[in-house]
């Protein structure tokens, strides 16, 4: 039997004068037709075809819609044989639904050339693409097409003002901004037809640019890279919160558990490299990448809610981080780490308005842990610390303040009491074990 056959058509980048004699002899010669969205100029060309603008209306995400289309597409061809998809511009440029259907081997693909947008853009702009190296990306994916790249760039579907407010938060995100506030961008509008536009847009301003679904931006040039694995991996995470049952599921409570367990298993590689085992750092590499999973799984569940981003978060740890080290990106001096210390406690109780210095101490803290901190605060307030109490008898509050005041002893001579402990069970543990590997004694 012969492979159904889907043939791919552009009609252009403006009205009927620029649909190509080619796509009009596809029109004309295959009768099962249909067109992504009816919302072009060139659409005119082409009669009884089935629109798939209502995909794009009960659709979830624009992926669903794509997959949707691929599904038609092969059923449709699978019962006609050969059927004709009509997309705007060019089937080479910025189509994700061609992209898919080209990778789907149920049916067989022909590509028809036809005039983009960037076509017109290069006319327009007076840019030579190959000399320039221009960069060709979906505004819809943005902070992923344009990762690690600096430029020039010119940016398709920027149908709505979000998808200009997110590229413009994208380059604004970093520590150093990948574009300076007066700088100048070109947005282009409605090419080749009578109400184009081709209009510089400061930088400050570009989220407040009227935009339709035949707009595109001009990016000259980026002063610092967009991150480019940072950008994947959230975008993963997203795709998986989309379309994974488990991860659908999750909520920040449901993923305590989780984060709780990364960070041990952090731990233990930190100690697999003090020991110099064979692969703590890779290791070390792979367990950091599991609590990274679960810091952008929560900033992806915030973000759902409308909260923050990812970039909020590094955003807000970078500022925090430069606020709290006034002796390196200011005029303040310090003697040494003890000093840094002070200065960073102070600064925090100011910038949270706090009271008291014990304000902010995690309550689910491990006992230990919790103890040590509180100890560690009282001893930036010039606290002596405490004396181990003469006891008559034994009770549980006795153990509580033997306890404390041993960790804050362990503490003066600098050692971790959770470290300690944690070694000692292990010589317990490892001692047991030998007794109970050799059996009961004889006799």
């Amino acid at each position: 039997m012969a492979v159904p056959r889907v043939v791919v058509a552009g009609l252009g980048p403006a009205g009927a004068d620029l649909v190509t004699s080619g796509t009009l002899a596809a029109i004309e010669r295959i009768e099962r037709r249909f067109v992504r969205t009816r919302r072009h100029p060139a659409v005119t060309v082409v009669s009884d075809a089935r629109s798939f603008d209502d995909l794009y209306e009960s659709a979830d995400t624009l992926d669903e819609v794509y997959r949707g289309i691929v599904e038609e597409l092969v059923a449709a061809a699978s019962e006609a044989g050969e059927v004709l998809y009509l997309v705007p511009g060019s089937p080479v440029v910025a189509e994700r639904s061609v992209e898919l259907l080209g990778s789907d081997d149920r049916v067989e693909v022909e590509l028809l050339a036809a005039l983009s947008f960037a076509d017109l853009a290069w006319a327009r702009l007076g840019i030579d693409p190959v000399a320039a190296g221009v960069r060709l990306v979906d505004g819809q994916r943005f902070a992923v097409d344009a990762a690690g790249e600096r430029g020039p760039f010119l940016v398709a579907q920027c149908d709505s003002p979000d998808v200009l407010s997110e590229i413009k938060l994208t380059l604004d995100a970093g520590a150093e901004p990948c574009l300076p506030p007066d700088a100048t961008v070109t947005v282009l509008r409605r090419l080749g037809l009578p109400d184009e536009v081709v209009e510089p847009v400061r930088w400050v301003e570009l989220d407040r640019v009227e935009t339709d679904h035949l707009t595109s931006l001009w990016i000259p040039a980026l002063a610092a890279p967009v991150a480019r694995e940072v950008a994947r991996f959230a975008e993963l995470v997203a795709v998986l919160r989309r379309e994974c049952p488990w991860d659908r599921e999750q909520t920040h409570e449901s993923l305590t558990r989780h984060l709780v367990e990364e960070t041990y298993e952090v731990l233990d590689a930190i100690d697999a490299v003090a020991e110099n085992r064979p692969g703590a750092y890779e290791l070390l590499e792979e367990e950091l990448g599991d609590l990274l999973l679960q810091v952008v799984f929560h900033t992806t569940l915030a973000e759902e809610a409308g909260q923050f981003t990812l970039a909020d978060v590094a955003s807000g740890i970078h500022d925090k981080l430069r606020a709290r080290h006034p002796h390196v990106f200011g005029d303040v001096e310090v003697a040494g780490p003890e000093d840094v210390a002070r200065n960073w406690e102070r600064i925090k109780q100011a910038e949270k308005g706090r009271e008291s210095i014990f304000e902010g101490i995690p309550t689910h803290l491990p006992a230990l842990l919790y103890a040590l901190k509180v100890q560690k605060k009282a001893a930036a307030l010039g606290e002596r610390g405490v004396a181990l109490p003469e006891l008559p008898a034994l009770a549980s509050t006795d153990v509580g303040e033997r306890l404390f005041a041993l960790v804050d002893e362990a503490r003066r001579h600098g050692i971790d009491p959770e470290a300690a402990l944690r070694a000692a069970a292990n010589r317990y543990r490892r001692a047991v074990q030998e007794r109970e590997a050799a059996g009961p004694p004889p006799g």
